[in-house]
């Protein structure tokens, strides 16, 4: 049994189920169709931007983490959608799929007790599993926080 079991428990619970803040799935349930390009008065922001944002920025951490030859986007314009409104219902909905997706394939690494958490990854510069994990969590409860914000004033939220 691994000896840090229980900090791979603790990723695995702040990465998907939220801890102290709400899970994914809460932040994007339900948001109509008609607000996810809105932007509130004094947000800077729309439903549709955050989202985006969060899966590209998601995307590019978990490709660092596992493939020497990744290429990030340019910062910080390439972890931004182009548009204030998603294209089409099918790209938020696609949108949603990916970051769900990569969020898996960060929490399978940090739960395969072969990775270990706290060796530096060879083609970074100091950078670990369990920081690029953690960087995970606290960019994505930040910008969820800023969705239910949003939710708020738009008014789709409870």
């Amino acid at each position: 049994m691994s000896s840090d079991k229980a900090l791979r428990e603790h990723l695995l619970y702040l990465l998907k189920d939220g801890g102290a803040h709400l899970n994914f799935e809460d932040a994007v349930r339900d948001v109509p169709v008609e607000l996810r390009g809105k932007r509130p008065k004094g947000i800077p922001h729309s439903l549709w931007e955050l989202l985006e944002h969060m899966r590209i920025a998601q995307w590019d951490i978990v490709r660092f983490s596992v493939d020497a030859s990744h290429v990030s986007p340019a910062f910080p314009g390439g972890y931004w959608p182009a548009t204030q409104a998603p294209p089409s219902e099918k790209a938020w909905e696609e949108s949603i799929e990916a970051f769900q997706n990569d969020l898996e394939e960060l929490c399978r690494l940090v739960e395969a007790e072969s990775t270990d958490l706290m060796a530096r990854i060879p083609h970074g510069d100091g950078q670990t599993i369990l920081r690029e994990a953690l960087l995970v969590a606290d960019h994505n409860a930040y910008h969820m926080g800023q969705m239910v914000l949003t939710r708020r004033l738009l008014g789709a939220w409870e």
